[in-house]
């Protein structure tokens, strides 16, 4: 425990201690091919992927399988670290679900979560760095509704590479995350964090991770 607590006051001390504003990249792999996937990359200058998923498999593209993925990104001199274990959507502390729903602001209070947030800002000071998932559209996944977030947050930009090319801010993703949950832009009593909020939150009870075996624990111990 002191050696994992002492790797995470090394990070954060030397991602705090950063005067340069840096900039993360996401990226969804969803069903490319392994040539499409690098060209997104190497187009928008991407040196180091961090691998986001809980489950760095699968069963369709299997080409993104964490082992055939890291090789075919060294070929192309792209970096690779997995870090599902920290900023996966799938947490393996029971604590961070309700009613056997994984709760995006729970896992982001975690030592385990805040331990993945500097290792990706201390390495956005050195590469350019995407986090990778599999979900096509950021929207529809945790790298945006709970990694990009917390990110921003902390004064990092965080750019989307979509599966065409082009990039989406995490500003306009949220206005276009807003628009699809119904959630007004602007109010007259509400800031626009407190409405991104609320339209990640409704987003998140639509796709975030659910484990039956604690909603059936959730379910035996209802009075």
């Amino acid at each position: 425990m002191q050696c994992q607590r002492d790797v995470r006051c090394r990070y954060y001390e030397a991602a705090m201690s950063s005067p340069l504003k840096t900039t993360v990249y996401t990226v969804g792999h969803s069903n490319q091919t392994m040539e499409a996937f690098t060209a997104l990359l190497i187009q928008s200058g991407v040196s180091a992927i961090a691998d986001v998923r809980s489950v760095p498999y699968s069963r369709y593209n299997p080409q993104f399988n964490r082992e055939a993925l890291e090789r075919s990104l060294r070929d192309h001199g792209i970096s690779y670290v997995y870090l599902g274990k920290e900023l996966g959507a799938r947490s393996d502390d029971p604590s961070c679900y309700k009613d056997g729903q994984v709760q995006f602001p729970m896992v982001a209070r975690t030592p385990l979560f805040r331990l993945g947030i500097d290792r990706v800002i201390l390495g956005s000071t050195q590469y350019r760095i995407a986090l990778m998932c599999a979900e096509k559209d950021p929207l529809n996944c945790h790298r945006s509704l709970l990694v990009s977030r917390d990110l921003n947050d902390r004064g990092v930009d965080v750019v989307h590479i979509l599966s065409d090319g082009q990039t989406e801010s995490y500003d306009a993703s949220m206005s276009r995350l807003m628009d699809e949950v119904g959630v007004p832009e602007e109010d007259l009593y509400l800031a626009r964090q407190d409405l991104i909020a609320a339209a990640i939150a409704k987003k998140a009870g639509q796709v975030a991770y659910e484990d039956e075996t604690l909603a059936v624990d959730a379910d035996r111990d209802t009075p």
